[in-house]
């Protein structure tokens, strides 16, 4: 059974930085996906970075330069380093993993960007 299981999120000020990382277990293969999506409150799920198994990062266009998404396919990790953080990315992150297109997700962590 594939499971994943997100670290990092937390409470932060506008202008800081927070790391999350998320663990895949139960996975025998290296993922064609892994990467986070979020959800802001009362809006749909939006993709926020994705990793290839080629190492292909893609970001949203609202990252803006801000975060960084990093994978290591051999321990099927995969982290997001967030800088510059603004009250707008205050949401539930959710670590992504799709391969041969089966989608799985992790359970969430919160972040919250306020004074």
């Amino acid at each position: 059974q594939v499971q994943l299981v997100e670290s990092g999120g937390g409470l932060v000020q506008p202008g800081g930085s927070l790391s999350l990382s998320c663990a895949a277990s139960g996975i025998s293969f290296s993922a064609d996906f892994m990467g986070w999506h979020r959800q802001v409150s009362g809006k749909e799920r939006e993709m926020v970075s994705v990793s290839t198994r080629n190492d292909v990062k893609v970001y949203a266009k609202f990252v803006n330069g801000r975060f960084t998404i990093s994978r290591d396919v051999a321990q099927n990790t995969v982290s997001l380093q967030m800088n510059s953080l603004e009250p707008e990315d205050t949401a539930i992150y959710y670590c992504y993993v799709k391969h041969s297109g089966t989608e799985y997700w992790g359970q969430g962590t919160q972040v919250t960007v306020s004074a």
